[in-house]
């Protein structure tokens, strides 16, 4: 008897015919490159949600989800959130958080960094300008990389700081032990003790708070910043110091740069340098704007005796500095003199 008529047989060819399907399916499976998680950055912002710092982080994000077809994403934490501006660092510098914008605040860790927001220096955007193309900017940098294991992506112009209080400052003498809120930068500490003033460092997600209770009493800042964070609602006069000429940069851990595969640096490093020119258009826009706003608010500006706040702390912020920044100054100095015969 044939056994192909064997109904066990038969059982077995039936079965693994309705399996072979199956079995080409797991093959075919196999082979397909599986499903990657996409890598997610955080970054953590000192400025709240209507900066144009945080504006063009978020543009940052769009670029980079929409070119790396969502292998690359972005999570932006405003308001300091995630930590303030400091710790932030230390957070990128352990892993936990990727990304943040800073400047000045990075001498603590670095003292060629003073020079990109050091009171009483710079004139303007153009002198700014200057710094950062040149070699001094180029030495700010290679310390960020190699010192502190920040990567800068760009810069952002920060507009020149000012002060705000409850009483108008015209001169120096008119400080006269006003307590100031400061970043913790040692230069901003220098200058505004040289001024007769009583600087208080103290993370900018508390200025608001402290002004309203009494803690402090005048704060200075850029009008885009004074601006986002509502000051005009507890200060009454702008004094238009313009102490500082100032950038900060968008950075990213190094470690996790290096982390991303080759691909995806290129696109990151590509989307860094539109999300930078998406930034200064902005902040055109905005700086005018921003003036008028804080204008109708009941700010009143004031006029100041710049020279008179630059001689008074000239010689107390060149002291503060080592021997050898001192003669990173004096060659800014003697440049940016010559440059303006």
């Amino acid at each position: 008897m044939s056994t192909i008529h064997s109904p066990k047989l038969k059982a077995s060819l039936k079965a693994i015919f309705l399996a072979f399907p199956l079995f080409l399916l797991f093959v075919f499976s196999a082979c397909e490159p599986q499903k990657r998680e996409p890598i997610i950055l955080k970054a953590s912002h000192l400025v709240n949600e209507q900066h144009t710092w945080y504006k063009a982080f978020e543009y940052f994000g769009d670029l980079l989800k929409k070119r790396s077809k969502g292998r690359l994403l972005l999570q932006n934490y405003h308001s300091e959130q995630l930590a303030k501006e400091s710790e932030a660092i230390r957070l990128i510098q352990a892993g936990v958080i990727d990304m943040t914008t800073t400047g000045s605040i990075l001498n603590n860790w670095s003292e060629i960094i003073a020079f990109c927001e050091l009171p009483f220096l710079l004139k303007d955007s153009v002198d700014m300008k200057k710094i950062i193309e040149g070699p001094i900017g180029q030495r700010m940098e290679k310390a960020m990389l190699e010192d502190i294991g920040l990567r800068p992506l760009a810069y952002f112009q920060r507009g020149p700081r000012h002060l705000t209080s409850n009483r108008p400052i015209k001169h120096p003498d008119d400080l006269n032990g006003l307590i100031v809120r400061v970043p913790n930068v040692p230069s901003f500490i220098t200058a505004w003790q040289s001024l007769g003033a009583k600087p208080t460092p103290m993370a900018f997600s508390e200025v608001f708070t402290s002004l309203q209770q009494g803690t402090i009493q005048a704060q200075e800042n850029p009008f885009a910043m004074i601006r986002a964070a509502g000051f005009s609602e507890v200060q009454e006069y702008l004094n238009l110091t313009a102490h500082v000429v100032s950038w900060t940069y968008p950075v990213i851990g190094e470690k996790q740069f290096q982390a991303l595969p080759d691909d995806l640096k290129t696109i990151f490093l590509e989307a860094a340098e539109d999300m930078r020119d998406f930034e200064h258009k902005l902040f055109i826009e905005n700086e005018k704007k921003v003036q008028d706003e804080l204008k109708a608010q009941g700010m009143t500006f004031v006029e100041v005796d710049k020279e008179a706040f630059a001689l008074a702390s000239r010689e107390a912020i060149y002291s503060s500095l080592s021997q050898e920044m001192q003669k990173v100054y004096n060659e800014i100095v003697a440049n940016l003199s010559k440059e303006k015969e």
